[in-house]
């Protein structure tokens, strides 16, 4: 029966802490543990893909070549162009070379690329380029900004709707962002929901140990925001919501941020938030830190799932957010977290303060998110519907 047979599967993302390369690193890991080859493609090591769990890593560092736990994972490295005859670095045009080479080389079944750009352009390049025989199928994730933010650049979008158009399959990981997709590049064709899941770790050190190191007393409210920092995640208005909490004496916020926070930290200064705040700058564990959070922070204007929260949830760690894009998709506002309006650090403040000020208020909400969590967003119950998709279109006549 094909739906038994093991599958190739190539899986292209970006490397970095961002919704898209998490979801695709534990995608991969996931389908190599029911028994799949798996092989990442970027340009560099997945941040959340250990080295442990790889057998050959495709680069000129000889030290990180590992061969231990899992015999299904590869990682081939792509190198960004940096031709002199180029006045700016490519990287589309190596990594569809790579993307072909290794479709060739491994005869991948399936080429599951994560954010539209420049991934599925990459991967219908790649494709040409490649024997019919040759050719794998092509699955296109979209992620958010990739179709929300660029899909009406007038440089982007129309390739954009080529690309998604050439995939065999597209899937988004919420059902607002199959919607603004439809809306935003006037796509007819079919877009599978395939929400995003956490596989959750469990935490290296105890909340008290964590607590400790961060600082944190036996008494204070922690409270956690994870992300990219980029201007749609609203750092601005997540400091400006912290500052107007009443009784500052009673939390501490903890950033963990996938790129530099230097450039937020005079807006830190400035609000008298310098003894309140806490940053770790691109940590790839997070289970010891949402496991010692109490309540987690999303300011975002546009998001269009928020796996942060979902990661939150796993640990009973409610949150409260702005209610925008899929978010509430994710979160039942007043059940397992709590929604406001986009832009509105009074209603954030407010919020967030009747969570500080009622204990077991917190504690009801953390704990119903975490069954919701549990009951509809774990890789039991997304991972299968991928690989669904994947023997649909594998089972297709060419």
């Amino acid at each position: 029966m094909l739906s038994k047979i093991p599958l190739k599967i190539g899986i292209v993302c970006y490397p970095t802490i961002g919704g898209s390369g998490i979801l695709a690193t534990s995608l991969g890991i996931e389908l190599a543990l029911r028994g799949h080859e798996v092989h990442f493609i970027s340009y560099e090591r997945p941040v959340r893909l250990p080295l442990e769990h790889l057998i050959g890593v495709e680069t000129s560092d000889l030290d990180a070549f590992v061969e231990h736990k899992s015999p299904m994972i590869r990682f081939h490295q792509v190198d960004i162009g940096d031709h002199e005859l180029f006045k700016y670095p490519d990287y589309t045009l190596p990594l569809s070379v790579k993307m072909a080479e290794v479709s060739h080389d491994h005869r991948l079944d399936i080429l599951h690329v994560h954010y539209a750009v420049p991934h599925a352009t990459a991967a219908i390049l790649a494709l040409s380029m490649l024997e019919d025989s040759e050719r794998p199928r092509v699955v296109t994730t979209l992620h958010g900004t990739d179709t929300t933010l660029l899909g009406n650049h007038p440089a982007y979008g129309p390739a954009i709707r080529h690309a998604l158009e050439k995939s065999d399959a597209v899937t988004a990981v919420s059902n607002f962002l199959e919607g603004e997709t439809r809306r935003l590049l006037q796509i007819a064709r079919p877009i599978d929901v395939i929400y995003n899941f956490v596989s959750p770790s469990p935490p290296q050190h105890s909340r008290i140990q964590t607590r400790f190191e961060l600082g944190v007393g036996e008494e204070e409210v922690l409270l956690i925001h994870s992300s990219n920092l980029r201007s749609v995640k609203r750092i601005d208005l997540l400091l400006q919501a912290v500052a107007l909490i009443k009784d500052r004496e009673r939390f501490r916020l903890l950033v963990l941020a996938g790129e530099s926070f230097a450039p937020y930290e005079a807006e830190v200064r400035r609000l008298g938030l310098e003894d309140r705040v806490v940053v770790r700058e691109r940590t790839q564990y997070i289970a010891e830190y949402y496991s010692a959070a109490d309540i987690g922070l999303v300011t975002s204007d546009s998001e269009s799932f928020c796996l942060s929260i979902l990661e939150g949830m796993f640990y009973g760690c409610p949150s409260v957010s702005t209610r925008v894009g899929g978010i509430p998709e994710v979160i039942r506002s007043d059940s397992t977290g709590l929604l406001v309006n986009p832009g509105d650090a009074e209603a954030l403040a407010q919020g967030i303060g009747d969570l500080i000020a009622n204990p077991d208020r917190r504690q009801a909400m953390g704990q119903a998110a975490k069954r919701f969590a549990e009951t509809h967003f774990t890789a039991d119950i997304i991972v299968p519907a991928y690989e669904r998709l994947y023997y649909r279109e594998v089972g297709r006549p060419r």
